[in-house]
C-alpha cells in the first residue's frame, strides 16, 4: 500500500471528520510538502523532515505542527496539546462548526516550511538515567526475565514506560497500566511501538 493509498484508508475510518480531513489533505498537497504516514497518521514532511500532519481525534480534528513553537500563529489558533510534556508541537484543533480558512491554513504551513528550511527545532535535552515508578521496581524483584528485557530497552523507551506508570493518578490504574506493559517489555517492544512502524 502507498502512502497515499495510507492516507486515503486513514481518512475512510475516521468517517466523522473524512470530508474536513479531504479538504485539509488538498490544502497541504498544494504545497511542496510530501505526503507520508508517521505514527500511523496522515504527516507531511519537507526534505525527509517532519513539519506537520493531520489527526482524527473523538470530538475534534486537528493539523499539527512538528516545530510548531516557531509559528508566529498572528490568528491565536494554536495549542500546546500536552502542557509542561510537549516542547515544540503545536496543535490547530477544529471541531464541527470550525471552518476550514483555507488561505489561513496554508499562511501556517508555508510558514512552517520556511522554519523547517531555516533550521529551526527545538533541542530536546535527554534525561540521564530513568527513575523507576516503585511499581516496576516491585515487578521487576518478582520477575527477573521481565528486569533483564527492560535493561535491553533503549533509554527511551524505558523512560516511556516509567512515565506511563507514573502518570496514573490512582494506585487501580497503576497496577492495569502495569499488567499491560509487562507482556511487551518481555517481548522487547517498546510502548508505542506500534505507532511507530506505521
Amino acid at each position: 500500500m502507498t502512502d497515499a493509498q495510507k492516507v486515503t484508508a486513514y481518512i475512510e475510518k475516521h468517517s466523522k471528520w473524512s470530508e474536513k480531513l479531504t479538504e485539509l489533505r488538498a490544502i497541504f498537497n498544494e504545497t511542496d510538502l510530501q505526503e507520508e504516514v508517521k505514527w500511523g497518521a496522515p504527516s507531511y514532511t519537507f526534505d525527509g523532515k517532519i513539519v506537520a500532519g493531520i489527526a482524527a481525534f473523538k470530538h475534534h480534528y486537528a493539523i499539527w505542527f512538528h516545530q510548531g513553537v516557531f509559528l508566529k500563529d498572528p490568528a491565536k489558533k494554536l495549542v500546546n496539546a500536552q502542557e509542561g510534556t510537549t516542547k515544540a508541537l503545536r496543535q490547530w484543533r477544529f471541531t464541527e462548526n470550525d471552518p476550514i480558512e483555507t488561505a489561513i491554513v496554508k499562511e501556517y504551513i508555508i510558514e512552517a516550511i520556511a522554519n523547517s528550511i531555516a533550521g529551526k527545532v527545538v533541542k530536546v535535552q535527554r534525561k540521564q538515567g530513568v527513575v523507576l515508578p516503585s511499581l516496576l521496581k516491585e515487578a521487576f524483584a518478582t520477575d527477573v526475565k521481565v528486569k533483564e528485557a527492560f535493561k535491553k530497552l533503549t533509554a527511551g523507551k524505558q523512560r516511556e514506560y516509567a512515565a506511563y506508570i507514573e502518570a496514573a493518578k490512582r494506585e487501580e490504574t497503576k497496577q492495569k497500566r502495569l499488567e499491560k506493559i509487562i507482556p511487551m517489555i518481555r517481548n522487547g517492544q517498546g510502548l508505542h511501538d506500534k505507532y511507530k512502524n506505521c
